[in-house]
């Protein structure tokens, strides 16, 4: 019979556990709904994104600010239903290229109607009609968590990178894994106590606008392995930050900011905001 170590019990299948009673192993792939067909679509359409309209996109935003001008071409890469390009255009005053995998989330962006926006389909990793150096900036939020391997990654940056014309801006949105299992106002990043590898399997729980919880099935990236990767694609990065509740003040929507009293996210800002330049 194995001994026991300290700090740990025998469980009820035999094996060692903590004594607390807390699964520290790191997660499995499971069955899970992806986002993709029309269901999957208006699934992802329905999330709430509180944490990351008060952490996220408005920094991506500001980030974006300073580097674009009126009539630029911004890239969105991994738009989804495009309500966050259809914000960047109103706001920034730029023009949207939108791409997606799914042809179904295309379909939700498009009916958004976003002026002068257009959107295309990613088939083989390569962005269908689009020509090389055809973008001023990009932002690409949270599509990070759905590649599995630092390949996959690197494809995608690649890809990105093409799109860019030289030293322009890439703004990347990912959700910090040392975060493990701190319910937010609207997520919940992995299982409290596990150390994720990069690109290791890892739940996400998103509330949705009902709100109840989906889990989604997603990956682990750090933001040091971020930086690394871009350099290895050919960008500089420049910054990475964690924008915290307190510097949402006069960046995200007054009327969000007070709408939650964001205790979590003040603890722990579970949020990254990645800024790199095209080499």
């Amino acid at each position: 019979m194995p001994r026991e170590s300290a700090g740990e019990r025998a469980g009820p299948d035999g094996r060692r556990e903590p004594a607390d009673g807390r699964d520290r192993r790191p997660e499995r792939p499971g069955p899970g709904p992806a986002w993709s067909g029309q269901e999957g679509a208006r699934a992802f359409a329905a999330v709430d994104a509180a944490t990351d309209w008060l952490l996220g996109y408005p920094f991506v935003f500001r980030a974006l600010a300073g580097r674009t001008g009126a009539d630029d071409v911004l890239l969105d890469f991994g738009c989804g239903p495009g309500t966050v390009a259809g914000r960047a255009a109103r706001q920034l005053g730029v023009r949207i290229i939108g791409v997606d995998t799914s042809p179904e989330m295309l379909a939700l962006a498009r009916g958004l109607g976003t002026p002068g926006a257009e959107y295309h389909l990613v088939r083989d990793g390569r962005a269908d009609g689009l020509p090389d150096a055809c973008a001023d900036a990009a932002m690409c939020n949270h599509v990070l968590a759905s590649l599995p391997d630092e390949r996959a990654v690197l494809s995608v940056f690649a890809e990105i990178r093409r799109l860019l014309r030289p030293a322009a801006p890439l703004v990347l949105l990912s959700t910090d894994p040392a975060c493990g299992g701190i319910e937010y106002a609207s997520l919940r990043v992995g299982e409290p106590g596990v150390g994720y590898r990069p690109g290791q399997f890892m739940t996400v729980r998103l509330r949705r606008t009902d709100g109840s919880w989906q889990a989604m099935p997603n990956h682990a990236w750090p933001p040091e392995t971020i930086a690394g990767l871009l350099e290895r694609a050919g960008f500089t990065p420049s910054s990475q930050h964690h924008p915290t509740p307190d510097e949402a003040d006069g960046v995200a929507d007054p009327d969000h900011v007070a709408g939650h009293d964001w205790a979590a996210e003040r603890r722990n800002p579970p949020l990254v905001v990645t800024v790199a330049l095209k080499q």
